[in-house]
């Protein structure tokens, strides 16, 4: 519980204060203030409302706009006179901005990173201003702009970047904490930074600012010093918000006109939203803050807050409350929003705030919650004067107030308490407190004059102190103050007559009138005292360095007890202590700490003086130093016992201690206060929070008490959760916990309490005391037992805890009372000792809960069965909570119908358990029926959909009633149920209109019938269609002999069997086959026999045979009565189970008519398939592949020669008629490879020649495959010729690869010239045919010695080539002696060898040389086309300079040709040479 301190400023007397401005960081208030004489200044203060010396600026003029950096202690002031000052408080220097307004400063305003400084003046003059980085306004502005409108109001939204920025810091903070999630979105971030997600708001860093005035007029001015008219709005604005959640601008005008705008990335507004606001329009400043997000709070000067909700279009009011001392017509003047507290503050005109803390509910309860009650009403503060301005400000959210003649500061501060020796102080004010006397049973209250900041008392003396004074008080009937000293101590505690203080390296031993008695010395090792407590004799000091000392204080002076101990040697990572116990005989400390990085510790810490060793209770997992619960992957593996205690475990798991304290006398007894750590806070999303009360929302703070021993270490006894009307845990002393009651909590704050089990009642000392005790749960019925029976039941619940039932009988044997074995049981339902529970109901003689707990173990969920022994305890909500744990919602929901809440017992089947929605309905209505509450229980009744008999049932006894619940039912069953009901009393016209209302039409036509009117059942039988109408109808007419209308309805009802007999009884032959086409195929044979009974129907009958499935009687009557069409339709229908003798006939009938198709069909349909394919190649019967598979066996079918030789025709059949591909299916089917290939081959397809060859895997057919694509064009195909080489290889013909390989080597040649590559494959064809295997050697020796000289020669050419470049003329000397070769041409073509002579002698200019070999190369090639080997460019040269004409010497004039053929060739020649 907190209250307010108020501090008052230290400000000048005299004049008016204008403006007050917090810094959002620092304890740094700036207070304009207006001097009655004239002049102005401003002045600096602490948090405590003290001057900060050499911070106060002073003018002849006043100032009333002030503005603070956002983040380094610099101040921008605007006065009157235009100059703007800025004073930066960490350098302690002032700076006056260049003069470039003239009128007054009316507005001033940071941007959110601090570089840039916004200022207006009242003549309309705005300016940009850049600053460096020690705040200082650059001479020349960034923008300078008339906006022709006193500026009102101006807002910097943060950029794009910035939020970036703040991104990236907050997860560079997560991600330093080891949160991997973030490191993830880090990796991420790094690989999508070429593509950045476009976030809301302005682009760039937040330097641009929006600004409005009294015009209306809005203006964008962005950081680069642009300025443009954003809108206008009708009217001053009078504030401007940005709403960051959804990138809105909000606009407010003086006539409370609401405008919302969003906005984009170049500043540019486009409006959402116009509304006007409800509220009272004053000439004065009307207030508005944010409170949330998206909400908004109002102050306009009338006696309540009209908040609105932009985001849900909501609008509600807090009002003031006169039970605080609001005055009726109390105006609300100014309004403030701390977000980090949740606090909203309003100042009134009577000087008081007040103040609401955001606090919804959870659970169910805040699907039904309004607006105004999630803000909690807190107590109020008290100022004087009228309240014109309330601002929070710093990092810690104090609240700064301005009344124009004063100004207050108030700070939050955590209200002190204390407990020992039955006496109590609580702290109720800032400068109040409660005492209570337990023994006596007295409350006494006293008002001090300081503001006290910690308390301290024994059974017969309190002490109080706030920093700078220390009072000592006598406590009796009333106070007497017995000392008063001066201490700056931050600690105090008494003992007897010793009060104990500290100073710097020091602890002070003194008197109650503050003098010194002894000071015992602390080193620089052990660091600075931080927290003092005193049980018993003995003095626990925990100081800043992590040591603790333990004294004994009994003496006249005190001793050190122990040796001191550095807790970081025992405590890794130890931060600071923030609270240390001592038990009552000073064995043991407890301490709570937090880490070394600032968070909470989740353990609760217990040094053992005398062992010198640590013990712990880890509240993050639930579990004592020595608990030891194996870790399974199925929960069955584990006992009851060790299921239990896992299940008390994650009960209690998430959370850290905030609170300890050690009883009084029990040395064992700790007790402890832990709260939910923030991240399980989190956990469950907003959008669950409907279902939330059927998920155990764990507590926000539990009361844990545990036992600490050397043998067991530190193990959990109870656990509870804090009563809502408490604030937090003040003392133990068995068999009492004490608590700190709440001053305000609202009634409905404690009826939406959902939170866990029921809060147990405490018990109030008296009507005005602050404290209330609670009984401890063994001691229920023992509260006034003597010492010994504490004791004994204290042994016992010890012995329980830690599972040692022998010693715990023992314990209790001294103690005679049912009361103790019940408390024993329901410490059972904590504990989950099923076993031990069955002993304490036998001494209970609780039968039926032994029954039932008995019955109760088939449930496979220890918590079930725990809860079966909860609910016979009468500890519903815990049997509640267990039901929730086990997820066992069946259970809760007959829990619920049982203990009469069947709104959560609907609740939970609509819910988690619609599998028993509609029984938890039916039980809820017949409950509400027995109650007599028949119109609750007939909407119930509907749910379970039970309504059809049973609400008849319950309302038989009120015919009215029943007939006008069925009228506004409108069920269609209902309705006939009430005609059958009226037809069975006689009134037949009511029963034929409820007939016609529930659609009954086979009753409506019986009654017709009944009473005669066959025309109006004819009617409804005809307009309705209905089967049973018409069938009844059909029967009416057939006993009236009535038999066309009969067959008629008859058909309608789609009884086609009675329709036919109709017609043959009454010779109604023109219906009948009409009525067998529709009908059955028994019913189409029956009519088929019909017909067959008469010679000039046997077509139909001969129909109906064959529509009927009867093939045999349909082929024999068509071919009796020959008819041919009727024939050729039965026989498409004929498959493998007709008669193979009407198959042969008919397949007889279609050859004698010449269709042979039809008749193949048929003999292939009666297994001839070989008289099929004779058939097929005499009459050139194509064979479809539809055909083909029909004669196709399977493998099961037949013998395998006979499957193989039918294949086999069939595929010779196909391979015929030139169906290749069909026969190459066949082929392999038959397993003929080699004349699949050969069909393949005919077709011509090479891709599937090739894959074919692929699969085969056998020679001849690789040999095959390559043969045939070697009569393809494999030159201009490298694929083709992969696949020769590779199928003639596989195939291992190597001497047909051989021969593969010459002619590539000849194509190289004749195509290409390119020898190079001639004598590779000349190479490989002699690899080839030497390991070719041929009959004839010695041709393969011939052929080998050809191939050998070829290679000869091709190399020797190749070789020349290659040595032209280093040695020309042995070149020349190797190609001559090449032209002797006598067979050269076999390998080399002569015309090549010549014309790499004369290019050689044409380039060394030697024409005659070139020439004369020319002439030589016409001798030894009579027809040769001179330009075929010699680059025309080379022989026109070689003539022009010999002067010979070109006629002569270009050779081959014998082969005629004309002039045009012979430019191609040569354009032709040229291309080659130039390729």
């Amino acid at each position: 519980m907190a209250i307010f301190f108020d501090h008052q400023v230290q400000v000048p007397d005299g004049g008016s204060h204008v403006d007050i401005s917090w810094h959002d960081e620092h304890p740094l208030l700036a207070v304009a203030s207006r001097a009655d004489g004239g002049g102005g200044s401003v002045q600096i203060y602490n948090a405590e409302g003290e001057p900060v010396p050499n911070a106060l600026m002073q003018r002849s003029c006043f100032s009333h706009s002030l503005s603070w950096h956002p983040a380094k202690t610099i101040l921008a002031v605007g006065w009157i006179s235009g100059e703007i000052l800025v004073w930066n408080q960490q350098e302690a220097e002032l700076y006056e901005a260049a003069k470039i307004h003239t009128t007054d400063v009316c507005l001033l305003q940071w941007s959110m990173n601090g570089q840039r400084l916004l200022s207006g003046d009242k003549s309309g003059l705005l300016v940009l201003w850049k600053t460096d980085n020690r705040g200082r306004p650059h001479a020349v502005p960034a923008c300078q702009q008339e906006s022709q409108q006193v500026p009102t109001q101006c807002i910097f939204p943060p950029g794009q970047d910035m939020q970036r920025s703040e991104d990236i810091k907050a997860m560079a903070h997560a991600a330093v904490s080891g949160d991997e999630r973030a490191l993830d979105m880090f990796s991420w971030r790094r690989e999508a930074g070429q593509n950045k997600a476009t976030l809301p708001g302005l682009s760039g860093d937040g330097n641009s600012c929006y600004v409005g005035g009294s015009e209306g007029r809005l203006h964008l001015i962005k950081g680069t010093g642009s300025y443009t008219e954003a809108c206008t709005v009708e009217g001053e604005v009078k504030k401007l918000l940005y709403n960051k959640h959804r990138n809105v601008l909000v606009i407010i005008t003086k006539a409370m006109l609401l405008c919302q705008y969003s906005v984009s990335a170049d500043g540019k507004l486009t409006e959402m939203m116009k509304v006007k606001l409800s509220g009272k329009v004053s000439e004065s400043d009307c207030d508005m803050v944010w409170a949330g997000k998206g909400l908004l709070a109002t102050a306009t000067g009338e006696s309540l807050l009209r908040m609105w909700d932009l985001d849900k279009d909501d609008n509600y009011v807090l009002a003031l409350d006169p039970k605080q001392g609001f005055e009726t017509g109390e105006a609300i003047m100014s309004v403030a929003f701390s977000e980090r507290k949740g606090l909203l503050a309003a100042g009134t005109d009577q000087g008081r705030i007040a103040m609401w803390r955001y606090a919804p509910a959870v659970g169910t309860v805040a699907r039904r919650q309004d607006g105004e009650s999630k803000w909690k009403v807190q107590i109020p503060s008290v100022m004087d004067g009228n309240i014109l301005q309330i601002k929070w400000g710093t990092s810690q959210d104090m609240l700064c107030i301005n009344t124009l003649d004063t100004v207050f500061t108030l700070s939050q501060h955590i209200m002190s308490s204390h407990m020992k020796q039955q006496a109590a102080v609580v702290q109720t004010g800032p400068a109040g407190l409660a005492v209570d006397l337990f023994t006596k049973g007295t409350h006494l209250e006293l008002k001090t004059d300081i503001h006290i900041h910690g308390v301290s008392n024994t059974k017969e003396h309190l002490a109080i102190w706030n920093g700078r004074k220390a009072v000592i008080y006598e406590i009796g009937q009333t106070f007497k103050a017995t000392g008063t000293f001066v201490t700056e101590s931050p600690l105090l505690v008494i003992h007897e007559q010793n009060v104990f203080t500290t100073e710097p390296g020091k602890i002070q031993v003194r008197n109650f009138q503050g003098t010194v008695k002894q000071l015992i010395s602390l080193t620089e090792q052990d660091g600075e005292p931080i927290c003092f407590d005193v049980c018993e004799k003995f003095l626990a000091v925990a100081t800043d360095g992590h040591v603790i000392k333990v004294f004994d204080v009994s003496r006249r002076e005190v001793k050190i007890h122990n040796n001191p101990r550095n807790m970081s040697e025992l405590v890794p990572k130890i931060g600071l202590i923030l609270m240390a116990k001592i038990n009552a005989n000073g064995t043991k400390v407890a301490f709570i700490c937090e880490q070394a990085d600032g968070t909470p510790d989740s353990k609760v810490y217990i040094w053992d003086v005398d062992m010198d060793n640590i013990g712990f209770f880890d509240f993050a997992t639930g579990l004592g130093d020595q608990d030891d619960i194996p870790v399974v992957e199925n929960e069955d593996e584990l006992s009851d016992i060790e299921r239990g205690r896992k299940k008390a475990a994650d009960e209690l798991s998430g959370r850290y201690p905030i609170n300890i304290h050690w009883d009084s006398e029990e040395k064992r007894l700790l007790v402890c206060e832990a709260k939910l750590s923030p991240s399980v806070e989190q956990i469950t999303p907003r959008k669950l929070a409907s279902i939330l009360s059927f998920t155990n929302m764990p507590a926000e703070v539990i009361v844990v008490s545990m036992f600490s021993t050397l043998e067991q270490g530190v193990v959990m006894q109870d656990s509870f959760p804090l009563n809502v009307g408490f604030d937090k845990l003040v003392g133990v002393e068995i068999p009492y916990y004490y608590f700190i009651k709440k001053d305000l909590v609202a009634d409905e704050e404690l009826a939406s309490s959902e939170v866990g089990e029921k809060a147990t009642e405490g018990i109030p000392l008296n009507e005005k005391s602050s404290v209330s005790k609670q009984v401890m749960r063994d001691f229920a019925g023992l509260e006034d037992g003597d010492k010994n029976s504490r004791d004994a039941m204290m042994n016992f619940s010890y012995f329980v805890t830690i599972g040692n039932m022998d010693e715990a009988f023992k314990a209790i044997k001294l103690i005679k009372s049912e009361s103790v074995w019940e408390n024993m049981a329901k410490m059972c339902v904590k504990t989950r000792r099923l076993d031990v529970a069955k002993v304490c109901l036998g001494n209970m003689g609780h039968a039926r809960g032994a029954k039932a707990l008995r019955e109760a173990e088939h449930e496979p969920e220890l918590d079930a069965r725990v809860a079966m022994l909860a609910i016979q305890l009468g500890m519903l909500e815990e049997a509640e909570r267990l039901y929730k744990n086990c997820e066992r919602f069946d259970l809760l929901n007959e829990l619920y119908q049982a203990s009469g809440q069947w709104g959560k017992a609907i609740e939970t089947a609509e819910l988690r358990d619609r599998i028993h929605l509609r029984t938890t309905y039916y039980h809820y209505a017949r409950h509400l029926e027995a109650k007599g509450d028949f119109n609750g229980a007939i909407p119930n009744y509907e749910k379970s959909d039970t309504h059809r008999f049973e609400v008849p049932r319950m309302l038989f006894e009120e015919p009215q009633a029943l007939e006008a619940y069925i009228m506004k039912n409108k069920d269609k069953t209902l309705r006939k149920w009430w005609a059958q009901y009226m037809e069975s009393t006689g009134d037949l016209d009511t029963a034929m209109q409820f007939y016609e209302a529930g659609q009954d039409f086979l009753s409506q036509v019986r009654i017709h019938c009944y009473c005669g009117s066959l025309d109006k059942a004819c009617e409804v039988a005809n307009d309705t269609g209905d089967r049973a109408a018409c069938y009844h109808l059909a029967r009416q007419y057939e006993m009236q002999e009535q038999y066309r209308e009969a067959a008629h309805f008859f058909t309608r009802a789609q009884a086609y069997t009675q329709a036919i007999r109709v017609c043959k009884e009454n010779d109604m032959a023109d219906q009948l086959m009409n009525l067998a086409l529709m009908s059955s195929k028994d019913d189409m044979i029956e009519a088929a026999r019909y017909y067959d009974a008469t010679p000039e129907t046997q077509d139909k009958a001969v129909m109906l045979y064959h529509k009927g499935g009867h093939f045999s009687k349909a082929l024999e009557l068509a071919f009796e009565s020959e008819q041919f069409g009727a024939l050729q339709l039965i026989a498409d229908d004929l498959d493998a189970s007709t008669d193979p003798v009407l198959l042969n006939r008919c397949a007889e009938f279609f050859m004698e008519h010449g269709q042979f198709d039809k008749a193949v069909d048929l003999l292939v349909v009666a297994g001839k398939y070989f008289d099929a394919l004779d058939l097929c190649q005499q009459h050139s019967v194509t064979i479809t592949e539809k055909l083909a598979e029909k004669m196709t066996l399977s493998k099961e079918e037949g013998q395998g020669e006979t499957r193989l030789k039918l294949l086999e025709k069939v595929a010779d059949l196909c391979f015929l008629q030139g169906s290749y591909h069909l026969a190459t299916k066949k082929y392999t089917q038959a397993g003929n490879k080699g004349k699949a290939m050969r069909a393949l081959l005919k077709s011509g397809d090479t891709e599937k020649i090739i894959f074919f060859a692929g699969v085969s895997r056998q020679k001849e057919i690789y040999v095959m495959a390559a043969n045939y694509l070697q009569s393809l064009d494999w030159r201009k195909d490298p694929e083709i010729m992969k696949n020769i080489i590779g199928f003639y290889t596989k195939g291992r013909a190597l001497e047909s690869l051989a021969g593969f390989y010459d002619a590539c080597a000849q194509v190289e040649i004749d195509e290409y010239q390119n020898y190079d590559k001639a004598l590779g494959a000349f190479s490989e064809s002699y690899k080839c045919l030497t390991k070719a295997k041929v009959k004839n050697q010695s041709l393969q020796e011939e052929k080998l010695t050809a191939l050998k000289h070829k290679i000869s020669l091709v190399k020797k050419f190749v070789q020349a080539r290659r040595a032209y470049d280093e040695d020309s003329e042995e070149a020349m000397k190797q190609c001559q002696v090449l032209l002797e070769e006598a067979d050269l041409d076999s390998a080399v073509r002569v015309g090549d060898v010549f014309g790499m002579i004369i290019e050689h002698y044409a380039r060394q200019e030697d024409y005659r040389k070139a020439y004369s070999f020319m002439e030589e190369m016409r001798v030894r090639i009579p027809t040769v086309n001179m330009a075929y080997y010699i680059n025309i460019k080379t022989v026109e040269a070689v003539h022009k300079a010999l002067d010979i004409p070109m006629g002569r010497g270009m050779g081959a004039q014998e082969g005629g040709g004309d002039e045009d053929g012979e430019e191609e060739l040569e354009e032709e020649l040229e291309e080659e040479s130039f390729a």
